[in-house]
């Protein structure tokens, strides 16, 4: 994996996801995993400020505001964040992120990290002035098809998923708030977002002030809540300064309607159900609803009440991936949640239409081999004869989808997969005339 092998040696004790330590102008040691590429061809002796003049490989992205110097570099298709502070906040940081990337955390993925000398880091001319005169830097992959919050209100073409984000930030905190992770600078530029068949799912991008315990208190929980307003207002002041704002995302209206859809997701989470004798039914009545909000459960806990015979489910919500679960398992499809949600729909239609066809039930299973070769195969192929190559097929799948409802919801009729692709190419993906 590492070039430059006359420059560097591996330390006798360093794992497996190797620690390096060098001679190189600048770079003291630069830990990095399987994977990803080396990063030693970087001017780690100039601080981040200055790499733009300094290397080929730095690109120009959009992002949400930073306390500490970004930038971003390019290797073959991969993009990386390169984020400047001190070498214990920077190693920090990337524990962290391992231990959100175990626990199936949405979050940006650690490749590495680096202490460095730069120049003036003991002076104060460049770099952040880590201890002992030290600069570390965190090294994140950039997280493909995503878009900063900035992006989804200042392009045009974006504007259906701006109230999407209430949601999608909602969702977000929901999920860490059950890992028992606590961010502590919850904002719009410390997320990611995702398009996800028509809605966002948000991804955590900054971690400074954030810790792992086993459970959050609920004091904690409000805590980040708090933080979560108080950013979220400032940031959406800033822009509206610039571009126009939807009405559903009114400055000081919209952290507390995030708070308020964070807590009504909560309590449906973690409500307890009573059980009475007769009624085990309920029980797979509810592992159904948590289902189609997205989330798997992981365990159930029956206790007995007062009441005698009586019996209080909790159930154990483990992460919000039962769908693209179960599609990957079915198809070996790798899509978002909501996408994997609408394509299982389909799948379950399908299942239907066999079923009634043959008179008696067809698998799942069967009827997902049927789909992905007569729907979503050609669909795809298709897609990239017009488009070429896409990293984003499955959304464009499911945008497919969506223009199918809608030419049928207007013809009073199915339309059909083909006539409503060959419509979508031609008037959804054309080029727009310049006005």
């Amino acid at each position: 994996m590492l070039s430059h092998r006359a420059r560097i040696r591996r330390r006798v004790d360093a794992p497996p996801e190797s620690v390096y330590e060098t001679g190189m102008a600048g770079l003291i040691a630069i830990h990095v995993r399987e994977g990803h590429p080396d990063f030693i061809d970087l001017p780690w002796h100039l601080p981040l400020a200055e790499w733009a003049n300094a290397s080929e490989r730095v690109v120009e992205m959009e992002r949400g505001l930073s306390r500490h110097q970004v930038v971003f570099v390019e290797y073959g298709s991969g993009l990386y964040a390169l984020k400047e502070l001190p070498p214990a906040l920077a190693e920090r940081e990337y524990g962290l992120l391992r231990g959100m990337e175990d626990r199936r955390l949405p979050a940006v993925t650690a490749a590495g990290h680096v202490r460095a000398a730069v120049k003036g880091s003991e002076g104060g001319e460049g770099g952040e002035g880590g201890e002992g005169g030290e600069n570390g830097i965190l090294i994140t992959r950039f997280l493909d098809a995503s878009l900063p919050y900035r992006t989804l209100f200042m392009n045009k073409g974006l504007e259906r998923y701006r109230e999407r984000l209430l949601d999608a930030m909602a969702g977000l905190l929901v999920r860490l708030h059950l890992a028992g992770f606590y961010w502590g600078d919850c904002s719009l530029s410390n997320t990611l977002f995702r398009r996800d068949a028509g809605e966002l799912k948000a991804y955590a991008v900054d971690f400074e002030t954030s810790e792992q315990h086993e459970k959050l208190s609920d004091g904690q929980r409000s805590m980040d809540l708090d933080i979560l307003e108080q950013n979220m207002t400032g940031e959406l002041a800033d822009l509206q300064a610039e571009v126009q704002l939807p009405p559903a995302l009114p400055v000081e209206e919209t952290g507390p309607t995030i708070r308020a859809r964070y807590q009504r997701l909560w309590n449906e989470i973690n409500r307890q159900l009573l059980i009475l004798p007769g009624e085990s039914y309920l029980i797979q009545e509810r592992i159904r609803a948590l289902n189609d909000l997205g989330f798997s459960v992981g365990e159930i806990e029956l206790v007995k009440t007062e009441q005698g015979d009586n019996l209080r489910l909790r159930t154990i919500v483990v992460d919000r991936e039962y769908h693209r679960r179960l599609l990957h398992g079915l198809t070996g499809l790798v899509a978002g949640d909501r996408q994997a949600a609408l394509m299982l729909n389909e799948i379950k239609e399908l299942q239907a239409k066999l079923s009634a066809q043959h008179k008696y039930t067809q698998s799942l299973s069967m009827a997902a081999h049927r789909w992905l070769e007569q729907m979503y195969r050609p669909t795809t192929q298709r897609l990239r004869e017009a488009l070429g190559q896409r990293d984003d097929e499955t959304e464009l799948y499911c945008q497919v989808l969506e223009h199918k409802w809608y030419l049928s919801e207007r013809a009073k009729k199915d339309v059909g997969h083909k006539v409503a692709l060959e419509d979508y190419i031609k008037n959804r993906l054309a080029p727009q005339p310049v006005t």
